[in-house]
């Protein structure tokens, strides 16, 4: 696998039609018995959450698992929104997960092809003190939800050499990183890097401080973190590279992630 080579001060890759794409969302979720919820109706978009509830047969309902997923935050980063399209569409849940799913949380950057929102708003800076309608919208609907025991949030980043991923694991459970990593691998390159966007890295993952001080403007993980859950990891597919290599990378890191999770 190959660089693409056209990334030079932002993303410069392939384009998706973000509307057809949430429509496919939403009627594959439909199809498979998801709950498909319209949380934000706006002039040119809507904003959506599906859910579906664990479907096992467990006696006791604190042995199922709550679990969050999200894509689409950045409009240059479409490996997000078309990897939760096939994972809805490859349907291989397991039983004992309930789960919620926000496949876009920024149709309006699409539609625009950059990374904010049609007012100029980074939305993955808006989680500390939101002024974006997208992030009001997606903040009220997150405290209707019951806490989440794992939140996965799908990103890219287009000077990355390498897929890599955040953790933020405030009880110290065992790490999801190695199981993500190991299929990633057979799909995508890795960035191997010791440093990844300022920060200390170590075969593709960085443990960023928890402290919500030392970000004033809060991702949505910050968020997630302080709020929602105690265990959140972002995953970064590396934009340079094919559209599909980068959707696969996504694709594998969430199944590894929801599979070893599920199964401790």
């Amino acid at each position: 696998m190959q660089r693409l080579g056209k990334n030079h001060g932002g993303y410069f890759g392939e384009a998706i039609d973000i509307r057809a794409v949430a429509r496919e969302c939403a009627a594959t979720a439909r199809e498979n018995g998801w709950a498909v919820e319209e949380f934000f109706t706006g002039k040119d978009f809507n904003l959506h959450a599906f859910t579906r509830p664990a479907i096992s047969n467990l006696q006791s309902p604190i042995s199922n698992l709550n679990i969050y997923i999200s894509a689409g935050i950045h409009g240059d980063e479409p490996a997000g929104p078309l990897a939760v399209r096939r994972l809805l569409r490859d349907n291989a849940w397991p039983d004992n997960a309930a789960l919620w799913l926000c496949p876009c949380l920024n149709p309006g950057g699409f539609a625009l092809g950059r990374r904010e929102n049609a007012d100029g708003l980074d939305l993955n800076r808006q989680y500390h003190a939101p002024r974006a309608v997208e992030s009001r919208a997606h903040v009220a609907w997150l405290a209707r939800q019951p806490r989440f025991d794992l939140c996965l949030c799908l990103h890219e980043d287009w000077e990355a050499h390498g897929f890599y991923l955040y953790e933020l694991n405030l009880d110290n459970l065992p790490s999801l990183a190695g199981a993500m990593m190991e299929k990633v691998s057979a799909v995508c390159p890795v960035d191997n890097s010791e440093v990844i966007e300022g920060r200390a890295a170590a075969g593709g993952v960085i443990r960023p401080s928890a402290d919500p001080l030392t970000r004033p403007e809060w991702p949505e993980a910050f968020y997630l973190l302080q709020n929602k859950t105690r265990l959140s990891y972002t995953l970064e597919a590396p934009s340079d590279f094919s559209l599909a290599t980068r959707v696969n990378a996504l694709v594998a890191a969430t199944n590894a992630a929801v599979r070893k999770f599920t199964s401790l």
